[in-house]
């Protein structure tokens, strides 16, 4: 073995020849194994040392196979690297790359591509494919008339530019002169079926084209012989969370905050769940029951009655509604149909395209109970009601803990969310779960989701900032621990904020005996209802430009978290700002320099 390959074997584990599984089956594993190992940064070819020994001894290589993703959360990169999974056994070698690495990338030596990308705002780009997207719509954007392309685009349709960075995407691309070599798809929150059909697709569409002679049955992803060992563990993600124990519920403001945001803390032991700081937690709620209740009143049902899951399951109404269909916010569909229905012109008028500003304005704070309550005479069976919804999504929430701090745990800091309008009291699903619904006897079904693109640097050493607002706090809450606990002696600087600071300062006490113990080297807030003008944390930002700017200087990290339609961007613009004004920079030098920040990984954000 050459020296490549045995670097390669030693990065990324590899199913040997001697195992019991086909050459195809070992091919189609070592290459899913590369797709969970590979280097995003490197843009190593996610092909595992073992696979290519398997290739060299046949009669053609694999072809190689682009695969850029924009991925905010992680769900992108999953997605990116499942792909990568199945390439090897259909005859292709794939390289992974997060779009923002596209310097690394000749493109006139690319003949394949796969875009896998979700939106983020009001239908923009990741953060890790803001570079790529701004250089394909440059000058120096490159000609591929000789590329073929596909894409497939995550978003969530209550966003009124659902899939929007895809699409944008998709027909740069073939403005550019790309060949769509098969259809993009456009993924709702409910992403899975919709992307297994688009991967599927997409090796159907790529064997028109001249390719090793390699099998590519896709009916499923798990290796069938008969004499394949059993996994000895059960292996607990998304599509299988783990039903894990509440410890602790703790409120976090103090007696007369207008607030309620809680510390949870949740066992992981047995799970086999690991994680590090930065990473996510998906927790899969249940409905409110006086909601669910409420609502099957209004359909004028018992509940009992039989319907079917969108995973084809039948089960009870109270129980479908309950644990397996979102019944707060209005989709689009459903409101067509009581348009319809009721006849009513005013329902009518907010369904056209012109509209779009008054539809946003009438949904807002109201919920499909509001439909059934408002319109009485449009009726529905159970089994044609449940069908114009849409399933129920987990929730991610930042991870305020380090595991090296506290092992077999996961903590949370969460805000629940409860308000008023249009005469009735409103919850937010998730939140009221841990507040109201989760008990000794209640299991909360959690899974990890990994963000490659919100990590602390790798030398210790290294200076960060951090600006987290409210729940913002909970990564960063989470970098202070890892620091400490792993003796690194990179100074720390904090920006929190949020309403006042003798009901607000959540984790005040742990905080300041950072501060006074010297590993929080600098803690700056801004508490906004303290004083007659309302100060934030970018406003912090600026009266301490000088010393940002020297960090900058220095090396330091930046880091966002917290809300991304005013937060994230009143702090990306106070960062201009302050480059410009501190740094002396124009303003295009400044976009410049903040643009380098980003794509060396030294400017990250994690934003909701």
């Amino acid at each position: 073995m050459n020296t490549s390959l045995e670097k390669s074997a030693r990065q990324v584990p590899c199913v040997p020849p001697s195992a019991p599984f086909t050459a195809e089956q070992r091919a189609w594993l070592n290459g899913y194994l590369a797709g969970l190992f590979a280097d995003a940064e490197s843009g190593e070819a996610v092909i595992g040392a073992a696979a290519r020994l398997d290739y060299a001894r046949g009669s053609e290589a694999p072809k190689p196979l682009l695969i850029l993703y924009g991925s905010q959360t992680g769900t992108a990169e999953a997605l990116a690297k499942r792909l990568a999974g199945e390439a090897p056994r259909c005859g292709y070698a794939p390289r992974v790359l997060e779009m923002n690495s596209f310097a690394s990338i000749d493109f006139s030596q690319e003949q394949y591509l796969a875009i896998v990308t979700s939106t983020w705002g009001d239908g923009d780009p990741p953060d890790n494919a803001v570079a790529f997207w701004n250089h394909l719509n440059s000058e120096r954007a490159p000609k591929l008339d000789h590329l073929q392309f596909s894409v497939l685009a995550l978003g969530d349709k209550n966003y009124s530019d659902f899939c929007g960075a895809g699409r944008k995407f998709d027909a740069r691309l073939e403005q550019l002169g790309a060949r769509r070599i098969h259809p993009r798809m456009d993924c709702d929150t409910d992403y899975e079926g919709a992307a297994k059909q688009w991967m599927d697709g997409l090796w159907q569409a790529l064997k028109k084209w001249p390719l090793p002679a390699v099998s590519c049955q896709l009916s499923a992803h798990v290796v069938t012989e008969t004499n394949a060992p059993n996994p000895p563990f059960i292996i607990y993600n998304r599509q299988n969370p783990f039903p894990a124990r509440l410890l602790t519920n703790r409120k976090l403001n103090a007696a007369g905050s207008t607030k309620d945001t809680r510390h949870l803390e949740i066992c992981l032991k047995d799970s086999g769940l690991n994680y590090e700081v930065g990473d996510a937690l998906g927790v899969l709620p249940t409905n409110c029951p006086g909601l669910v209740a409420d609502v099957i009143a209004a359909l004028g049902c018992d509940g009992e009655e039989a319907v079917r899951t969108q995973q084809e399951q039948e089960t009870s109404l109270r129980s479908a509604l309950l644990r397996d269909f979102q019944i707060t916010q209005i989709p689009r569909s459903l409101l067509q149909v009581f348009a319809e229905r009721s006849n009513d012109e005013a329902l009518k008028h907010l369904l056209q395209s012109e509209s779009k500003p008054e539809l946003d304005q009438y949904l807002y704070g109201r919920e499909i109970i509001d439909l059934l309550l408002a319109f009485p005479e449009v009726r529905f069976t159970p089994a044609e009601f449940v069908g114009y919804l849409r399933k129920l999504q987990p929730r991610l929430y930042s991870i305020s803990s380090s595991p090296k701090a506290h092992p077999n745990e996961v903590h949370l800091t969460v805000a629940v969310v409860r308000y008023q309008s249009h005469g009735r009291e409103r919850k937010g699903v998730c939140s009221t779960f841990f507040a109201e619904r989760v008990g000794d006897n209640t299991r909360v079904p959690v899974f990890v989701q990994t963000a490659h693109g919100f990590r602390l640097p790798k030398d210790g050493s290294t200076p960060i900032i951090m600006i987290g607002p409210g729940t913002g706090i909970a990564p960063f809450r989470a970098f202070l621990e890892e620091r400490r606990e792993s003796g690194a002696n990179g100074r720390n600087w904090l920006f929190f904020g949020d309403q006042h600071a003798a009901t607000d300062f959540l984790y005040q006490e742990e905080l300041k005996a950072m501060r006074d113990s010297g590993h929080l080297t600098r803690l700056e807030t801004a508490f906004s209802r303290d004083q007659t003008d309302k100060v934030y944390v970018q406003h912090r930002m600026l009266e301490n430009a000088k010393e940002v700017w020297s960090w900058l200087q220095e090396g330091a990290h930046l880091y966002v978290c917290g809300d991304a339609r005013r937060m994230a961007k009143d702090v990306d613009a106070a960062l201009h700002q302050l480059v410009q004004t501190a740094g002396g920079r124009t303003a295009g030098q400044a976009a410049e320099y903040v643009k380098n920040l980003t794509q060396e990984r030294r400017y990250q954000r994690d934003v909701y």
